[in-house]
């Protein structure tokens, strides 16, 4: 797609130069011998993933990584990129820039890493999406002005100036196409200006003509910049192909083919195996080297051999290889001597909170998933429960109903904290993929998080219990109220806090939930309702009621409405419970909370621990994040 502007005319009137890491700070990217052993799950024998693979890009030019499913295409991406490659395994890697190598954090100050799947906040638009990336990874020297300016600059290179304002798109709001959300996926890694750029799949589940886009857009931006572009890549269109300038095949972990994309087939023809007319390369070349559907098994693997050993033999190898003693036996460079001191710095860290929390401000009153459904759930349980127990009389026979609602009340509203899965876990995949760029840590993500949830949960708290609290005659009076607010939203920061933890832990949606239904289930049982915790088992109550937030807030709910209140003997004066109101035919509800082994005390204590129990749910849900880095 043609643009009005070029990339670089923008950037010079806004005084900003895109490549302030100059062009020569990294002219070529290297690896040699790069094997990955993992142990084999039939044979528990050691198997090569990776063996001896070499290659080199240099600056501008764009490689891709091609071969079957299960060649270790997406394996050598991720070790080029400094990356989990495997769960498990041993990695021998020798990584260069400029024939040198680099530590961690220059490494990821020169890099960008965009996924396969988009990981990208639906209900922000374009232009928003690429403010927060720049927000997020641009150091604090780089003006207001200059980040317009970048943000500009790449919506106008990519072609998305038409589609700034429009929304990315959500489950429920249609948005930009998935062509264009590619475009955006890489432009929100090229706004640190990155030197080399790793894409995974970046055409997947992109038609030919979306692929092509997608693919030209980051050639050209790759060309003008002199980024170094790898890209994993399945099947690409012919004409998507031949935009890579590189070609890096992989077949079983070994290199089939690693130089230029025009010799190709002229490398093949070298080899006895022509490639017919009108065919598209990239199929012939995958289906040489894809053993898995031959219909003469060791035929092909002879074939694919042969190929191998063809290649290792070669004088495209060879070239590779004296390049590559060429590189080593330059004197060594320090990539931070070359590179300006503000280049390596990261964003104030004091400030990412505070971005990350308007970000998701923005998508949590924008994506009724978030909260508004969750909302609407609250608001339909508090008329149910308030119709259910409609102006309950102060009588002994509804003091049963009372701590009834009471119970019900705070254990449903703790267990439909499970609406809030989904939107942690798609929060959750964005921080994983932020993370590995290097742009925070779990610390800002776990700040931001609890404190975007609070405002929201005091609304539902509120929202819930003008209906509930009211329709239900409980203690009629202001403090009262409060009270049982103040129990309530306790009791739903413990909920939302649990459910970060266990959807840390298992992030997976079916996973999480069974768990945080088991886990509601277990503090609903032992939080002194359904058995008081004087005739608890000992077990279930020395391990799990003093730690059950439930159960405190069952406790204070109960003192606020029991402590303060008396109900009426009925006719025939024969109270149900024995206290010194007997007399005037009527119960303190005092008498009803020594049934249950409560006293009116220490109600302070039980807020502590409730906070303590929020608390820890939040560092324990912070240590899964430190430990787990996908």
């Amino acid at each position: 797609m043609a643009t009005k502007t070029s990339l670089p005319d923008v950037e010079k009137e806004a005084h900003f130069d895109y490549a302030h890491l100059s062009n020569n700070v990294v002219q070529d990217f290297s690896w040699e011998n790069i094997t990955v052993t993992v142990k084999d799950r039939e044979t528990k024998q050691p198997k090569e993933i990776l063996s001896g693979v070499n290659g080199l890009v240099q600056a501008g030019e764009m490689l891709a990584l091609m071969g079957p499913s299960g060649s270790g295409k997406t394996t050598l991406l991720n070790v080029l990129a400094h990356r989990k490659a495997t769960p498990s395994g041993a990695i021998e890697r020798a990584i260069h820039l400029n024939g040198s190598s680099t530590d961690l954090q220059t490494f990821q100050k020169l890099s960008s890493y965009v996924e396969q799947e988009d990981a990208l906040v639906g209900s922000l638009t374009v232009r928003e999406t690429l403010h927060f990336a720049a927000q997020l990874s641009l150091p604090s020297w780089v003006t207001k002005f200059q980040r317009i300016a970048r943000i500009n600059a790449l919506l106008e290179a990519f072609g998305l100036r038409g589609q700034s304002e429009a929304l990315i798109g959500t489950p429920i709001r249609k948005g930009i196409s998935g062509g264009q959300k590619r475009r955006v996926s890489v432009a929100s890694q090229l706004i640190t200006s990155p030197k080399i750029l790793f894409l995974d799949e970046p055409t997947s589940g992109l038609d030919s003509a979306a692929s092509f886009e997608v693919i030209n857009f980051i050639k050209i931006i790759a060309k003008r910049n002199g980024i170094i572009v790898i890209a994993s890549i399945h099947q690409p269109s012919t004409a998507t192909f031949e935009l890579f300038d590189r070609l890096l095949l992989l077949s079983q972990g070994k290199v089939a083919y690693n130089g230029a994309v025009s010799n190709v087939k002229d490398y093949f023809a070298n080899l006895g195996l022509h490639m017919p007319l009108y065919v598209n390369p990239a199929e012939f070349i995958i289906q040489l080297v894809n053993t898995d559907f031959s219909n003469d098994q060791g035929k092909a693997d002879e074939q694919l051999l042969n190929i191998q050993n063809a290649w290792s033999r070669s004088n495209d190898a060879a070239v590779i290889a004296h390049a590559m003693r060429d590189l080593s036996s330059r004197p060594p460079t320090n990539l931070k001597d070359q590179i300006p001191s503000t280049r390596l710095t990261s964003a104030n860290p004091l400030f990412i909170p505070l971005t990350l929390i308007h970000r998701a401000f923005i998508k949590s009153y924008r994506d009724v998933v978030a909260y508004g459904i969750r909302i609407a759930m609250y608001m339909g349980l508090a008329i149910m429960m308030g119709t259910v127990w409609l102006r309950l009389d102060t009588d002994q026979t509804n003091i049963n109903a009372f701590t009834n609602a009471i119970f019900f009340g705070g254990a449903f509203m703790s267990f439909m904290a499970v609406a809030y899965i989904p939107a942690f876990l798609e929060d959750r995949q964005l921080f994983v993929k932020e993370r590995q760029n290097g742009l925070y840590g779990p610390t800002s993500f776990m700040v931001a998080n609890f404190i975007i949830g609070i405002p929201y949960l005091f609304i539902i708290t509120i929202l819930f219990s003008v209906i509930a609290y009211w329709l239900g005659n409980f203690r009629p009076s202001a403090e009262g109220f409060w009270i049982w607010v103040m129990w309530l939203f306790l009791d739903l920061l413990a909920a939302e806090s649990l459910v970060v933890l266990l959807s840390s832990l298992v992030p997976i949606f079916v996973v999480a939930l069974a768990a945080t239904a088991f886990a509601n289930g277990l503090w609903m049982s032992v939080n002194g309702f359904m058995v008081p915790p004087g005739s608890l088992n000992v077990f279930w109550r020395y391990v799990f009621h003093y730690i059950d937030y439930q159960g405190y807030v069952f406790r204070g709910m109960m003192v606020n409405e029991f402590g303060k209140r008396t109900y009426s003997c009925g006719d025939g004066c024969n109270c149900m419970y024995v206290s010194e109101l007997q007399d005037q035919c009527r119960i303190d509800g005092k008498a009803v909370l020594a049934s249950y082994g409560y006293d009116t005390q220490n109600v302070g204590k039980y807020v502590g621990y409730m906070l303590v129990i929020i608390l820890g749910y939040r560092l324990l849900g912070w240590l899964v994040l430190y430990l787990k880095r996908t």
